[in-house]
């Protein structure tokens, strides 16, 4: 669907804060709102914000999370992209692209070369959409208990500097998934 000219206007900002309140403005209240419950996960809250607001109403939201990591035998960090939201009332619109950018911009500046995250199968296009790479690799990533598992959802990774190039080994977050 092409991008509705009335968002034009609308950027994304970085907030001060975002709450389930926030959350619950763009998707309803609701148990599952990501659809990830089933994977049983523990998960990180993002640390810096990023929304679109349209008509004084949160209607999109990208999350960042800098996070240790090894690309095989190498400690390195990651940028963690989590919590990316569009109201459905909103979808189509080119919301997710623009609030996911915005995020990325302000990535690029934290210094890590990769920025990474996960997601369920049907929006792995979306992403690809928007210059995303799934990852043919299993990730590991640390869970409560002191246990190391499969992350069950696609990984998806996108470089932050044209230097960095796509990896080939095995990643692993020292860190509970964002």
């Amino acid at each position: 669907m092409p991008e509705n000219p009335s968002f034009a206007a609308s950027t994304a900002v970085r907030l001060p804060r975002y709450t389930k309140t926030e959350q619950d403005e763009i998707l309803g209240a609701g148990d599952d709102p990501f659809g990830v419950a089933a994977t049983g996960l523990a998960w990180l809250p993002k640390e810096e914000h990023f929304g679109i607001r349209h008509g004084g109403r949160l209607v999109a939201h990208a999350g960042l999370r800098r996070l240790p990591a090894a690309i095989g035998d190498v400690e390195t960090e990651v940028v963690g992209v989590g919590g990316v939201a569009v109201a459905p009332d909103m979808q189509g619109q080119g919301l997710a692209r623009r609030v996911v950018a915005a995020a990325l911009d302000h990535a690029r500046t934290m210094g890590p070369q990769y920025a990474l995250l996960f997601c369920r199968s049907p929006l792995v296009p979306l992403y690809q959409r928007i210059g995303w790479h799934p990852l043919d690799q299993d990730v590991l990533v640390e869970q409560p208990g002191d246990r190391v598992v499969t992350m069950p959802l696609r990984t998806m990774m996108t470089p932050l500097h044209d230097t960095a190039c796509p990896p080939s080994e095995p990643l692993r977050l020292f860190s509970l998934p964002m």
